[in-house]
């Protein structure tokens, strides 16, 4: 369970092209990513709006209180069948986090020759990556301070909140707030998780966990959850955050070595 971008197996699922040299490298490219994404939602949030609209239904206003109030649903919010699978993939980053839990105590247990330092090292990282991510930065800053109303809550999808773009502090959600998704976030961890997995398990993992983790952002968005937007850019700041902390980690075992 080593990361190393330098010499990922030509078998992998990723192209060579798409392979950073060193975590520094892939941190900075996605940082920049995310803030480039950040701009193009925030100036056009018509990409946002148009998205939303191809999963609302509107429907006759049974008591308008203004004539052009709009009302509807998003259908597949209300399907249980969709319910059901995206409480069972709401789960699984916690079972994720638990099995790694678990791993790294089982790592620990081991000491002097046996003790695999960086399997422990990884593991340490990809749990770091998830407290600092989904649960501090997403659950409990962003959406907790940002004030987005999620497409559902605003008026031009049936609520009553205005539409605010992505990036802006001025909307009027009170709290649990639509920028940007933790489920998304979570996904993106869920993601980050193959670069851990070793071989041969990796390429047969790959995928699988790759297709889980767009799928539920996506439901996030067809649910009437998300803008698009919070799901992109939900999803990308767990990478940010894992790429910055295996980065760092190189960085402090290079200075280590070089001290020594």
């Amino acid at each position: 369970m080593i990361i190393d971008f330098a010499s990922l197996d030509r078998e992998d699922r990723f192209p060579e092209i798409l392979r950073p040299r060193t975590a520094g490298d892939a941190f900075i490219g996605l940082f920049c990513a995310w803030w480039g994404l950040l701009g193009l939602f925030s100036l056009f949030p018509q990409i946002d709006l148009a998205v939303a609209n191809m999963f609302f239904l509107p429907q006759r206003c049974l008591a308008s209180v203004r004539p052009d109030q709009i009302c509807g649903i998003f259908p597949y919010n209300d399907d249980p069948h969709m319910r059901l699978l995206r409480e069972m993939f709401f789960q699984l980053p916690y079972v994720a986090a638990a099995l790694l839990c678990w791993m790294l105590f089982r790592c620990w247990q081991h000491h002097g020759a046996t003790f695999n330092r960086l399997r422990a090292r990884n593991l340490k990282i990809a749990l770091g990556a998830l407290l600092i991510g989904p649960v501090l930065i997403v659950n409990l800053w962003l959406k907790a301070l940002s004030g987005r109303p999620r497409p559902r809550q605003t008026d031009l999808f049936g609520g009553t909140l205005d539409f605010v773009h992505a990036g802006s502090f001025a909307g009027k959600c009170a709290s649990n707030c639509s920028f940007i998704s933790g489920e998304a976030a979570a996904a993106g961890w869920l993601f980050c998780l193959i670069f851990i997995i070793p071989q041969p398990y990796r390429s047969a993992a790959a995928m699988p966990i790759a297709t889980v983790s767009i799928l539920i952002p996506s439901l996030r968005v067809a649910f009437g959850g998300h803008y698009l937007s919070d799901a992109v850019l939900g999803w990308l700041s767990s990478l940010v955050i894992f790429a910055a902390l295996l980065a760092l980690s190189q960085t402090t075992h290079d200075r280590r070595i070089s001290e020594s």
